[in-house]
């Protein structure tokens, strides 16, 4: 570099900017001549300092905090399409959520030795709760968010879960109906399902009908609980220009939470931010009961422990379960109950199952006395649900509503069925279990193939259950017949996330999907005829089942072999209250190939739905994609 070239430089700025869609740490450099003598200046930072968080502000003025903020791009090329049957979805839009810098009280994680003997806290990847509110302005719906779930027809019967194998099987369960092709997927009609705790008059509200609010305001909130809170400034127009209605998106990345407009251009610039002090929010549910142009019910659970009962248009919220007061272990999964307006379910990593009332005040928990003992217990081993306090119960002034204990390992996640009367549940010691929830009672155990079980979902009509584990397995459980049919291989790492698609295929026909910590998003389709045995299973080998027979719920033990390491017991042989279902060996369970497998992101996978004409697929980073259909 010569004499000349060093002057020109010297009057030149570099300029950093993000490229490949904003990562951090990539970052491509142009220089623009004639600026002023030294004012090269650095790239933005990634994160904001912690020189900001400890400053105190002097003279009545705020503290100047370094704001992050999430880059939205539109990557062509056909690397981001994703080529399928019915015709190919293309990358709509890729937006990347700003990650936050760990508060200044966070204890710095030093190692992250897989072997250390010393837990990391417990974190999750970005996950997204979706919400349609219709608007009085006609516009193009982007996303239609009804719950993927399916009808039957009047004829139906309106659960496909037999309480016995002995029971014949519903005429009309062959002829159940699914959203399939429809425009929209058909519901379930749930006029007939009991609501949960129906009849005990103590779960009543003392508000009645009247819809509350939580308590506390976020911008005048002294908790040290919510580290800050910002709101965009046009907030209240950005609202407006909907009429009222929107399609909105809560995510959760670090220690923030978003609130995002999906259907405004400026859908990068989230609606309101909320930070919080050393806890990270590891999922959220948006009420569809009670939703309307300015209310809206949405709860988190943290890895601390806490539950925010938050209502965004009033920016206000609620705390439950304040330091762990009920249940001390972070909460792994969390729901509304179906048909209510105040009850939610969480499971937290202990192995519990809580349910909460969001207008309750918490108290001290203590499993009560159930007949003379503390608490119920449904069957005997580690496979019993323990009902620590029944729904039934009438000390209902407090929370817990009602409190389950069903593993002694992590519950990882839980879906309620279609007809809102059963509860699937997988936890980490391999094991999917189906509660009627209703009656608080353990029906049904299944077991992995091997590990854990990470990730579970119902089919739109009932009739089948999928979930996904550490065996890099996707398994499809046919939960009428109590038995496994088919699993699914092609993944190369643990399944992260599973969901149907209700508008592809028709009453017969089913597609799915599923995305794991390979980075990959993989669509699976498949129809009762394909999910018969392979002929490996046709020879009878002795002690083996080479078919299925269904059986009395007493007589499980006699045929039921679970793995050596199986953290299962199994239950005595006059237990009839749960059958006790064996591991099927690979050879005799039919393989199902996926239809489509691709690499959509570069960091491991964590979220899934099925929209109308979209597939949204998050990453643990912070990134979310939506690829559109054609």
């Amino acid at each position: 570099m010569n004499e000349q070239d060093v002057v020109g430089l010297a009057n030149s700025t570099l300029v950093f900017g993000a490229r490949g869609g904003g990562r951090s740490g990539r970052y491509s450099v142009k220089v623009e001549a004639n600026a002023p003598e030294h004012s090269v200046l650095p790239p933005q930072p990634r994160y904001p300092t912690n020189i900001a968080y400890n400053s105190t502000p002097g003279n009545g003025a705020s503290q100047l905090l370094i704001e992050t903020n999430n880059i939205l791009s539109h990557p062509t090329g056909p690397e981001y399409q994703l080529l399928v049957g019915e015709g190919t979805y293309r990358l709509r839009d890729d937006l990347l959520l700003a990650t936050p810098h760990i508060h200044p009280s966070e204890i710095p994680i030093q190692s992250q030795n897989p072997l250390a003997t010393i837990l990391n806290p417990p974190t999750a990847g970005t996950k997204l709760s979706l919400v349609s509110i219709p608007s009085s302005k006609p516009h193009n719906q982007l996303y239609k968010l009804q719950n993927a779930i399916g009808v039957l027809s009047s004829s139906v019967q309106s659960s496909v879960i037999k309480e016995s194998s002995s029971e014949p099987r519903s005429s009309g369960d062959s002829d159940a109906l699914r959203g399939g092709a429809l425009a929209t997927p058909y519901i379930y009609d749930q006029t007939s399902t009991p609501a949960f705790g129906e009849g005990n008059t103590s779960l009543i509200s003392p508000s009645g009908p009247k819809r509350r609010k939580p308590k506390s305001n976020i911008n005048k909130s002294s908790s040290s609980f919510l580290s800050r809170a910002v709101i965009h400034d046009s907030l209240s127009k950005r609202l407006q220009e909907h009429g009222g209605g929107g399609n909105y998106a809560f995510a959760n990345i670090n220690r923030s939470f978003q609130w995002l407009d999906l259907m405004d251009p400026l859908k990068a610039e989230s609606l309101t931010k909320l930070l919080f002090t050393r806890a990270h929010p590891l999922c959220h549910d948006v009420n569809q009961i009670t939703k309307s142009s300015s209310h809206l019910d949405v709860i988190i659970g943290f890895s601390s422990a806490d539950i925010i009962w938050y209502e965004p248009f009033s920016q206000k919220y609620g705390r439950l379960n304040k330091n762990g007061v009920i249940n001390p272990s972070p909460v792994s999964d969390i729901r509304w109950i179906p048909g209510s307006d105040n009850l939610f379910l969480a499971a937290h990593m202990d192995g519990s199952l809580v349910v909460y009332d969001k207008e309750k005040e918490d108290a001290p928990f203590v499993a009560e006395e159930i007949g003379g003992s503390s608490g119920s217990e449904k069957s005997n081993g580690d496979s019993a649900l323990h009902v620590s306090k029944s729904v039934n119960s009438k000390n209902q002034r407090f929370n817990p509503v009602s409190c389950w204990n069903l593993s002694n390992q992590k519950i990882n996640a839980f879906s309620f069925s279609p007809d809102s009367k059963h509860l699937a549940v997988v936890s980490e010691d391999g094991s999917l279990r189906i509660v009627d929830y209703l009656k608080e009672e353990l029906l049904d155990l299944y077991t992995s193939y091997y590990g854990g079980f990470t990730c579970v979902c119902w089919s739109p009509d009932g009739k089948y259950a999928l979930t996904g584990g550490q065996d890099d397995l996707v398994s499809i459980w046919s939960l009428s017949e109590c038995r496994i049919v088919a699993r699914c291989q092609g993944h190369h790492s643990w399944v992260s996330a599973v969901a149907f698609d209700p508008w592809s295929g028709d009453e017969r026909n089913y597609r799915f999907g599923s995305v794991g910590e390979d980075c990959r998003l993989l669509l699976w389709d498949f129809s009762e005829g394909m999910l018969h045995r392979p002929k490996a299973a046709s020879v009878r080998h002795r002690g083996s089942i080479s078919s299925y027979v269904p059986r009395n719920r007493g007589e499980s033990q006699a045929t039921s072999r679970l793995r050596s390491n199986s953290n299962v017991t199994s239950m005595s042989a006059d237990d009839d209250s749960v059958v006790n279902h064996p591991v099927v060996s690979r050879a005799r369970t039919a393989n199902l190939p996926p239809v489509m497998s691709k690499i959509v992101d570069e960091d491991p996978l964590c979220w899934l739905r099925f929209q109308e004409d979209s597939i949204i697929t998050s990453c643990i980073s912070g990134m979310f994609r939506i690829f559109g259909a054609d």
